[in-house]
């Protein structure tokens, strides 16, 4: 399985992104604005591709097969598509219950077969969810000090509009598809579609 392992910060600062998107408490002392030179139109579009690949933690592979879903799709135009599948992904739900700190650390939950979707254990962390899901952490892993720690941090955090979340029970719900305007992540999908169109 191919990991990302650079430098997180480091690469936050090349994308222009701040950390807490990723769900990341640290501060970088040096600047997150681009200086230096113009940047090509190529350039600009390339840069929010690997912005959202970064976000989510994907491939190039994955991510271009998930584009390709997002074009056949009926409704809503392929930038918005592509966003909301994004986030319908199982790893990303977890984290945005509050289930995992970090998206990175959401997907070795459902990796662990800690996670079930209406009862059934799913480990593949780019499983759909689809609205009515209800998500949760098997109860044998509730009491565990992994999850006490978790919710610790993620407590104070502010669940999408599109889900429910249970603290207590470690459990949630989707209660709908999200739409764009619900989604808070610093990309311009409209640049990504450019990009994949040439």
């Amino acid at each position: 399985m191919a990991r990302d392992m650079g430098p997180v910060l480091k690469r936050c600062r090349a994308l222009g992104l701040e950390p807490s998107y990723l769900g990341i408490d640290k501060k970088s002392n040096r600047s997150f604005a681009r200086q230096g030179k113009k940047v090509s139109e190529y350039g600009l579009q390339l840069r929010e591709k690997q912005k959202a690949k970064f976000i989510y933690g994907m491939l190039e592979k994955p991510f271009r097969n998930l584009f390709a879903k997002a074009q056949k799709m009926k409704t809503g135009t392929a930038g918005e598509n592509l966003m909301t599948l994004l986030e319908l992904r199982l790893d990303n739900v977890i984290f945005r219950l509050g289930f995992g700190r970090t998206r990175k650390e959401a997907r070795q939950i459902v990796d662990h077969k800690h996670v079930l979707v209406n009862g059934k254990c799913v480990n593949i962390p780019s499983y759909k969810v689809k609205a009515g899901d209800t998500i949760e952490i098997k109860e044998k892993f509730k009491n565990t000090q992994r999850y006490k720690d978790i919710l610790e941090v993620t407590g104070g955090r502010t669940v999408p509009a599109w889900l429910e979340a249970d603290q207590e029970a470690l459990s949630g719900v989707v209660k709908e598809i999200p739409t764009r305007d619900q989604i808070d992540v610093p990309v311009n999908e409209v640049l990504i579609v450019e990009l994949y169109s040439k």
